[in-house]
């Protein structure tokens, strides 16, 4: 059953720290999530000639696993998570998914009864539901994208989640043209109408299988907005047009939650924070330790409010310290272990605030993801949480007015920022507050414009 927010987890945005949520859960092997205390969550990927076949694949997870077990043990920390995001092998052949999901969790196992170690295992069947140029989001694919599912919760893993693709199509034609309304309608509205009907589905999996319905992430939406924005010398994107995408996808990734994902959200989601202020779950996050796999401008920050602290991925191999994964779980470790300590001590929301204020004023993104600011985009979505259009709308706009009444001797933006943003602003001005009218108007307007839209073969309205 599908239950939408119209209110906020936390009554203040003060309230909100990391290691701590509202609704924390429990792994098999010990591991609480958002109970109190940080872990790193240790993310990886195969070499690609280990993906030639299926002994090879296994035989690759069984060593990196073993590899992040030891070092862990070594190194004396509590607690570990892993998340295995599938290579495409992996997912449409659910045996194979789930084989590797079996070896792994055998590892975590042993080394949970011999050394005591809590633990837990996540994994991320890739979202396979396209055929070649198109989406394919309801159909063959999709009952593969379930067996997976399937197979990975009979063999153990703890955490279920996906990045998901619902809107992508539309996103990547409205991107390239500052296309306001389209991100409205691509994040807010397709993305949130296939993150229901997913997310009911693999609700129901993780109930059968006594698993946990974890999360999912705008990876293929607001993440592409910001990799596009890049960094500060870049100009190929406004980052005040990337960070009102990522407002919109706030509640897109709220849908998940709201059809049966209970935490912890996935790394990626840049999002989390403002998720986080609605639902009161756990989540995981990646900033500075993700520089392995993507460079970003808000790297401390991030940790503000993080339950797990994730690397985003790391392809396995060796490095001066060990081999890629012992090396990147032992960082994220340490960083678990500093912010653990400040909440032992009494000093958790002074080392939160000293994350927010290294990166707050660095861009218009970090700014607006600030848990004060991630919070008031929060209870914007939340004033229209059942309908998935104003909610959208709603961010968009916050995002807006945080950015025009921010302090600009402190927030400085250029004028190519400034411009852009103020363009944005009055597009969302021109919006309709009508749903009915701006999803039939939508639905004509990219049927025409974009070849790839197949709204109804993909999309339950």
């Amino acid at each position: 059953m599908v239950k939408r927010y119209t209110s906020l987890a936390y009554k203040n945005a003060d309230d909100m720290i990391f290691g701590k949520s509202v609704y924390p859960v429990k792994a098999e092997l010990g591991l609480e999530v958002g109970a109190g205390y940080v872990t790193g969550e240790v993310n990886y990927a195969p070499r690609p000639e280990a993906g030639v076949s299926k002994e090879k694949l296994v035989s690759e997870y069984r060593r990196l696993t073993t590899d992040i077990m030891a070092r862990a043990v070594q190194v004396g920390f509590p607690g570990i998570s892993l998340e295995t995001e599938h290579v495409e092998q992996m997912t449409n052949n659910p045996d194979w998914g789930g084989e590797v999901a079996h070896v792994q969790k055998t590892i975590m196992e042993e080394y949970h009864e011999e050394y005591g170690i809590k633990t837990a295992l996540r994994h991320t069947p890739g979202d396979v539901r396209e055929n070649r140029d198109l989406l394919a989001l309801i159909g063959p694919k999709y009952d593969v994208l379930m067996e997976s599912f399937e197979a990975v919760a009979d063999a153990g893993a703890d955490f279920l989640s996906i990045e998901t693709m619902g809107g992508k199509e539309v996103l990547d034609y409205a991107i390239l043209r500052n296309d306001i309304p389209g991100l409205v309608y691509a994040i807010g509205c397709l993305g949130s109408i296939d993150m229901t009907m997913i997310w009911e589905d693999i609700r129901k999996i993780a109930d059968k299988k006594g698993r946990i319905a974890a999360g999912d992430t705008d990876c293929s939406q607001a993440n592409t907005a910001m990799f596009i924005a890049g960094g500060l010398l870049d100009k190929n994107l406004a980052h005040t047009i990337a960070i009102i995408a990522r407002a919109i996808s706030a509640p897109r990734t709220l849908a998940g939650y709201e059809a049966g994902a209970q935490g912890p959200g996935k790394d990626c989601g840049y999002e989390n924070t403002i998720v986080k202020a609605i639902t009161g779950c756990p989540i995981a996050q990646e900033g500075k330790t993700s520089t392995c796999a993507h460079s970003d401008v808000m790297g401390n920050l991030v940790m503000q409010c993080c339950d797990l602290w994730s690397n985003e991925s790391v392809e396995y191999h060796g490095e001066f310290g060990g081999t890629s994964v012992q090396c990147w779980s032992e960082s994220l470790n340490y960083d678990a272990a500093m912010l653990n300590v400040a909440t032992e001590t009494g000093n958790a929301k002074m080392l939160r605030d000293i994350l927010v204020l290294s990166d707050k004023y660095r861009d218009p993104q970090g700014y607006v993801l600030a848990y004060d600011n991630a919070y008031k985009v929060a209870e914007a979505i939340a004033k229209d949480g059942d309908n998935l259009y104003l909610r959208s709308k709603n961010a968009a706009i916050a995002c807006c007015d945080l950015l025009t009444s921010a302090d600009p001797k402190k927030l400085v933006m250029s004028k190519f920022e400034i411009n852009a943003l103020n363009d944005a602003k009055a597009a969302l001005d021109a919006m309709t507050d009508e749903e009915s009218t701006f999803m039939s108007d939508s639905m004509e307007k990219y049927k025409a414009e974009v070849a790839v839209f197949r709204p109804e073969d993909n999309y339950k309205f």
